[in-house]
């Protein structure tokens, strides 16, 4: 009888495991809202220079002395393109000529201008705060803005490193623990912070907390439900990440101050910290950590609470040790990074996996935190892109189960890319249209992600699983923190990011061809049995390719 079956035994998908995938969905629910907290804790307002002017003492008073605010702006600070007030410039003096429908200006460029040396005024009807009105991250300091974000993903790879190393010591209860108190501490502390140095310090550690609550979180799911639920298990929460993007919309639209709305998605997590001390540690890892009489008293106690108790009472340190000699072995034996790159099948798949897993999650990050690039309002389409999730993730399951992994991993990166890529040849005033194809390459780059997922855990045999999870995430992590850093390049070549957006999917998409099929093929153990089976359809698609051949050759040897 093997854990699984021993886990069936006391109980199965009973009451505890319940109780437990709730409590875990609740804290995931919310992990979206930091994830693209940015889009709106950081949206940028209409905004031009700061102006100081006595306006009692000027020539082009109305009758009642004051100046109209248009012919203000229209004296002080130069229109672009667009005719709208320049964010960046104003006039060194009072064009007060401008006024005078008589008068004409021979060159309006060569009228002197300098920097918003006073500060800036914004729009504030839509968020009446963001840190970018606060702490003027706008000119000369706008790229902080998409800096800040890329700290915060740098904090979840941090975290992935260091809450992974600690939860094979010190087990996944005690870093979820951890994690929930510091992302709401943390969290809070962000809505609480004086300068925007302190802000991204804790932003930082706000993204090593996520890391640590999704990867702990998972672990234990994983570990106490039943290898039969674990697909219905896994669909859920990645549709609570999905649902959480919907109601980031609703919460954002509802708090337009960056401070209250950072407030509200961290405190939260106090909850989360008080009822996750209920939780019960991995049995599986504590018989690997040689504590088997601390899994004993806890497949008791799920026993208990899945009304299993006589069958609980049965249980003792050597009918476990029994049921887990498998886990055990394979706990003692020692594999490194080294052995994804060691053999030519396994090292192909690793190498093709870290293409995949950065390309999409640097086009999705690309795509989902530039929101206001599209020009239409940005609650409505932060509910679509989050809504497109649904049928994308609910389109590459049907895909995923009857036509294969490798088909679906291949097909939603280049769809994503060339999506992506076909924005560049829209006008910007075509904005339903540009619109429509962010949301369909978004609704991609989801179903990428829910098929990288299981791909990679079928494709890496047991013994390095995780090590390969472990780069994998890597990977993707890389691809965030990257990805806001290309959108620096608008500054240079305007359609530039979205070139780069689009092209890295495709590629990888491309790659994704040369990896094996998985469907309905039963998971690998050891890297030896990857080699052979590789080998083993190698010879046997050789062997269909020559197959209509070979009556030919055999009529010429006759």
């Amino acid at each position: 009888m093997s854990f699984a079956k021993l886990l069936d035994h006391v109980g199965g998908m009973g009451r505890f495991q319940i109780i437990y995938v709730i409590l875990l969905a609740i804290s995931v629910f919310m992990l979206a809202s930091h994830n693209l907290l940015q889009n709106f804790t950081a949206a940028i307002s209409e905004h031009h220079c700061h102006v100081h002017i006595n306006i009692n003492n000027t020539p082009y008073t109305n009758l009642t002395g004051k100046l109209a605010a248009k012919d203000l702006l229209r004296v002080s600070i130069p229109m672009d393109s667009n005719q709208q007030p320049e964010k960046c410039h104003r006039f060194v003096t009072m064009q007060w000529q401008l006024l005078d429908s008589n008068a004409t200006v021979t060159n309006l460029t060569e009228l002197e201008t300098e920097p918003c040396a006073d500060g800036w005024v914004y729009d504030k009807s839509i968020f009446t705060s963001t840190i970018i009105t606060e702490w003027d991250l706008v000119c000369d300091s706008r790229q902080l803005k998409q800096m800040a974000q890329s700290i915060y993903m740098a904090g979840i790879l941090a975290g992935g490193i260091i809450f992974g190393r600690l939860s094979d010591r010190f087990g996944r209860r005690s870093p979820l623990i951890w994690c929930n108190l510091q992302m709401a501490v943390t969290g809070t502390s962000t809505a609480f912070s004086p300068s925007f140095t302190a802000y991204c310090i804790f932003r930082f550690l706000t993204g090593m907390a996520f890391s640590g609550i999704v990867m702990n979180g998972v672990s234990l799911s994983v570990e106490w439900t039943p290898t039969r639920t674990r697909a219905v298990v896994g669909t859920m929460y990645g549709y609570c990440i999905t649902i959480g993007q919907c109601i980031l919309a609703g919460v954002a639209y509802a708090i337009p101050s960056w401070r209250w709305l950072q407030l509200v998605v961290s405190l939260p997590y106090f909850i989360c910290f008080i009822y996750s001390w209920w939780f019960a540690e991995s049995a599986r890892w504590l018989v690997i950590a040689g504590r088997p009489d601390e899994a004993v008293k806890q497949l008791q106690r799920v026993a208990r609470i899945n009304r299993k108790k006589e069958e609980g009472d049965k249980l003792n340190i050597e009918v476990l040790r029994s049921n887990m000699q498998k886990e055990i072995a394979s706990a003692k034996s020692s594999y490194t990074f080294i052995d994804l790159v060691r053999t030519p099948v396994v090292r192909r798949i690793s190498f093709c996996l870290c293409f995949v897993w950065f390309s999409t999650s640097f086009a999705y990050y690309g795509l989902a935190m530039d929101l206001q690039n599209f020009g239409v309002n940005i609650f409505l389409i932060q509910l679509v892109f989050g809504a497109v999730d649904f049928p994308a993730k609910f389109i590459s399951v049907l895909t995923i189960s009857f036509i294969g992994r490798r088909f679906t991993q291949a097909l939603t990166l280049i769809l994503a890319g060339l999506s992506i890529l076909a924005n560049i040849f829209v006008p910007q005033d075509l904005k339903t249209l540009r619109t429509i194809l962010a949301v369909v390459g978004k609704g991609c780059l989801a179903a990428s992600f829910n098929c990288v997922y299981l791909y990679t855990s079928e494709l890496y045999p047991t013994v390095i699983r995780q090590t390969g999870m472990g780069l994998s995430n890597t990977m993707a992590r890389l691809g965030s923190i990257i990805a806001p850093l290309v959108k620096m390049l608008e500054e240079y070549i305007p359609f530039l990011p979205l070139i780069i957006y689009g092209a890295a999917p495709i590629i990888s998409g491309i790659a994704a061809t040369f990896l094996p099929e998985t469907l309905n093929v039963p998971l690998p153990e050891t890297i030896e049995e990857v080699e052979t089976r590789h080998l083993r359809d190698e010879e046997q698609e050789m062997k269909i390719l020559l197959k209509p051949t070979m009556p030919d050759s055999a009529k010429e040897a006759s």
